[in-house]
Protein backbone atom coordinates (compact mmCIF):
# COMPACT_ATOMS: atom_id res chain seq x y z
CA UNK A 1 0.00 0.00 0.00
CA UNK A 2 1.35 3.93 -1.21
CA UNK A 3 2.18 6.15 1.96
CA UNK A 4 -0.55 8.87 1.99
CA UNK A 5 0.39 12.37 1.53
CA UNK A 6 1.23 13.98 4.70
CA UNK A 7 -1.79 16.24 3.79
CA UNK A 8 -4.61 13.31 3.03
CA UNK A 9 -7.70 14.09 4.43
CA UNK A 10 -7.69 11.08 6.99
CA UNK A 11 -4.54 12.89 8.53
CA UNK A 12 -5.76 16.16 8.61
CA UNK A 13 -9.20 14.78 10.27
CA UNK A 14 -6.89 13.18 12.98
CA UNK A 15 -4.09 15.93 13.27
CA UNK A 16 -6.69 18.71 13.75
CA UNK A 17 -5.97 20.40 10.35
CA UNK A 18 -2.07 20.38 10.84
CA UNK A 19 -0.37 19.02 8.20
CA UNK A 20 2.53 16.77 9.04
CA UNK A 21 5.73 18.52 9.06
CA UNK A 22 7.77 15.56 7.98
CA UNK A 23 9.59 15.15 11.03
CA UNK A 24 6.42 12.87 12.84
CA UNK A 25 6.02 9.18 11.83
CA UNK A 26 4.52 8.73 8.64
CA UNK A 27 2.26 5.64 8.51
CA UNK A 28 0.72 3.86 6.07
CA UNK A 29 -3.38 4.19 5.94
CA UNK A 30 -5.46 1.95 7.56
CA UNK A 31 -8.37 4.23 8.18
CA UNK A 32 -11.10 0.81 8.32
CA UNK A 33 -9.14 -0.29 11.62
CA UNK A 34 -8.97 3.17 12.92
CA UNK A 35 -12.61 4.03 12.39
CA UNK A 36 -13.34 0.84 13.73
CA UNK A 37 -11.24 1.75 16.95
CA UNK A 38 -12.84 5.60 16.84
CA UNK A 39 -16.29 3.59 17.27
CA UNK A 40 -15.26 0.80 19.99
CA UNK A 41 -17.61 0.76 23.24
CA UNK A 42 -15.64 -0.54 25.76
CA UNK A 43 -18.11 -2.17 28.47
CA UNK A 44 -20.90 -0.97 26.46
CA UNK A 45 -22.61 -4.68 26.04
CA UNK A 46 -23.88 -4.20 29.36
CA UNK A 47 -25.15 -0.76 29.21
CA UNK A 48 -29.11 -0.40 30.63
CA UNK A 49 -29.52 3.14 28.60
CA UNK A 50 -27.90 4.76 25.78
CA UNK A 51 -26.17 6.92 27.72
CA UNK A 52 -24.10 4.03 29.50
CA UNK A 53 -23.17 2.74 26.26
CA UNK A 54 -21.45 6.21 25.35
CA UNK A 55 -17.56 4.94 25.83
CA UNK A 56 -16.23 5.46 22.45
CA UNK A 57 -13.67 7.95 20.83
CA UNK A 58 -16.48 9.44 18.47
CA UNK A 59 -18.40 10.12 21.67
CA UNK A 60 -15.81 11.55 23.78
CA UNK A 61 -13.82 13.86 21.13
CA UNK A 62 -14.42 17.10 19.99
CA UNK A 63 -17.39 16.93 17.48
CA UNK A 64 -15.70 18.50 14.56
CA UNK A 65 -12.67 16.28 14.75
CA UNK A 66 -15.34 13.01 14.94
CA UNK A 67 -17.01 14.90 12.26
CA UNK A 68 -14.32 15.17 10.29
CA UNK A 69 -13.00 12.19 10.66
CA UNK A 70 -16.05 10.32 9.55
CA UNK A 71 -16.47 12.31 6.20
CA UNK A 72 -12.58 11.38 5.76
CA UNK A 73 -13.37 7.59 6.49
CA UNK A 74 -16.64 7.52 3.92
CA UNK A 75 -14.74 8.79 0.64
CA UNK A 76 -12.97 5.19 1.29
CA UNK A 77 -16.22 3.27 2.27
CA UNK A 78 -19.74 4.74 1.93
CA UNK A 79 -21.39 2.41 3.54
CA UNK A 80 -18.71 2.65 6.92
CA UNK A 81 -20.56 1.88 9.95
CA UNK A 82 -21.76 5.11 12.12
CA UNK A 83 -24.33 6.28 14.85
CA UNK A 84 -27.66 7.45 13.46
CA UNK A 85 -26.81 11.28 15.12
CA UNK A 86 -23.48 11.25 13.26
CA UNK A 87 -25.05 10.27 9.72
CA UNK A 88 -27.37 13.23 10.83
CA UNK A 89 -25.01 15.65 11.28
CA UNK A 90 -23.34 14.92 8.65
CA UNK A 91 -26.63 15.36 6.14
CA UNK A 92 -26.97 18.88 8.44
CA UNK A 93 -30.28 17.26 10.11
CA UNK A 94 -29.52 17.46 13.18
CA UNK A 95 -27.33 20.53 14.43
CA UNK A 96 -24.65 18.70 17.14
CA UNK A 97 -24.27 15.09 19.02
CA UNK A 98 -25.58 16.66 21.91
CA UNK A 99 -28.81 17.08 20.56
CA UNK A 100 -28.50 13.41 19.10
CA UNK A 101 -27.89 12.57 22.85
CA UNK A 102 -30.55 14.44 24.29
CA UNK A 103 -33.00 12.16 21.61
CA UNK A 104 -31.78 9.18 22.83
CA UNK A 105 -31.66 10.09 26.49
CA UNK A 106 -35.79 11.47 26.02
CA UNK A 107 -36.70 7.89 24.70
CA UNK A 108 -34.88 5.94 27.43
CA UNK A 109 -36.55 8.36 30.11
CA UNK A 110 -40.05 7.31 28.21
CA UNK A 111 -39.63 3.79 27.70
CA UNK A 112 -37.62 3.06 30.91
CA UNK A 113 -40.72 3.55 32.91
CA UNK A 114 -42.67 1.77 30.65
CA UNK A 115 -42.99 -2.23 32.00
CA UNK A 116 -41.66 -4.54 28.86
CA UNK A 117 -39.11 -2.47 27.33
CA UNK A 118 -35.50 -3.52 27.28
CA UNK A 119 -32.80 -1.23 26.01
CA UNK A 120 -30.30 -3.74 23.89
CA UNK A 121 -26.72 -2.03 23.89
CA UNK A 122 -25.23 -4.44 21.13
CA UNK A 123 -26.71 -3.14 17.96
CA UNK A 124 -24.66 -2.91 14.69
CA UNK A 125 -21.01 -1.90 14.70
CA UNK A 126 -20.87 2.13 15.72
CA UNK A 127 -24.68 1.62 16.45
CA UNK A 128 -26.40 3.13 19.50
CA UNK A 129 -28.18 0.29 20.66
CA UNK A 130 -32.42 -0.27 20.62
CA UNK A 131 -34.98 -1.28 22.57
CA UNK A 132 -37.17 -4.09 22.45
CA UNK A 133 -40.71 -4.47 23.55
CA UNK A 134 -40.46 -8.25 25.00
CA UNK A 135 -44.20 -8.74 24.89
CA UNK A 136 -44.77 -9.07 21.92
CA UNK A 137 -43.28 -11.99 21.31
CA UNK A 138 -45.90 -14.14 22.96
CA UNK A 139 -47.77 -13.15 19.84
CA UNK A 140 -45.29 -15.11 17.30
CA UNK A 141 -46.34 -19.22 17.29
CA UNK A 142 -42.36 -19.87 16.54
CA UNK A 143 -39.08 -17.89 17.57
CA UNK A 144 -38.87 -14.43 16.26
CA UNK A 145 -37.75 -10.90 17.04
CA UNK A 146 -40.24 -8.70 19.39
CA UNK A 147 -41.17 -5.27 18.45
CA UNK A 148 -38.07 -2.85 17.97
CA UNK A 149 -37.69 0.72 18.47
CA UNK A 150 -34.29 1.75 16.60
CA UNK A 151 -33.17 5.73 16.36
CA UNK A 152 -32.39 6.61 12.38
CA UNK A 153 -31.25 9.51 10.08
CA UNK A 154 -33.55 8.59 7.60
CA UNK A 155 -35.90 11.06 8.74
CA UNK A 156 -36.60 14.32 11.10
CA UNK A 157 -39.21 12.12 13.56
CA UNK A 158 -35.44 9.96 14.81
CA UNK A 159 -37.74 7.29 15.52
CA UNK A 160 -38.30 3.78 13.40
CA UNK A 161 -40.52 0.75 14.92
CA UNK A 162 -40.26 -2.69 13.54
CA UNK A 163 -43.17 -4.41 14.32
CA UNK A 164 -42.89 -7.80 15.88
CA UNK A 165 -41.50 -10.81 13.47
CA UNK A 166 -41.17 -14.19 12.63
CA UNK A 167 -38.90 -14.44 9.15
CA UNK A 168 -38.41 -11.55 6.88
CA UNK A 169 -38.27 -8.22 8.39
CA UNK A 170 -40.79 -6.30 8.22
CA UNK A 171 -40.89 -2.48 6.54
CA UNK A 172 -39.88 -0.33 9.70
CA UNK A 173 -42.98 2.02 10.54
CA UNK A 174 -41.79 5.62 10.88
CA UNK A 175 -42.37 7.89 13.98
CA UNK A 176 -42.36 11.25 13.99
CA UNK A 177 -40.62 12.46 17.11
CA UNK A 178 -41.38 11.79 20.77
CA UNK A 179 -44.66 13.70 21.15
CA UNK A 180 -45.90 11.08 18.31
CA UNK A 181 -44.23 7.92 20.38
CA UNK A 182 -45.99 8.77 23.30
CA UNK A 183 -49.53 9.46 21.88
CA UNK A 184 -49.09 5.98 20.02
CA UNK A 185 -46.98 4.09 21.80
CA UNK A 186 -50.28 1.72 23.54
CA UNK A 187 -50.62 0.93 19.21
CA UNK A 188 -47.27 0.12 18.79
CA UNK A 189 -47.23 -2.22 21.64
CA UNK A 190 -50.04 -3.79 20.02
CA UNK A 191 -48.74 -4.48 16.92
CA UNK A 192 -48.93 -8.00 15.87
CA UNK A 193 -47.29 -10.23 12.86
CA UNK A 194 -48.30 -9.87 9.39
Amino acid sequence: MPVVDASSPWELALTGGRPNSGEELRVEPTIGLEWSQAIEQWGGERAKSPAEARGAWLHRAPEQQVLNFYLSAREFDPELPAPWWLRALAAGTIHSRDDGFAVEDRVAKMLATRPGWVFVPWAAEGDSGFWEYMPSERTLAVPGVPTTLVLTHRHPGWLDVIPVHAGATPRPIPVHGLADLRSNLARLESLRPA
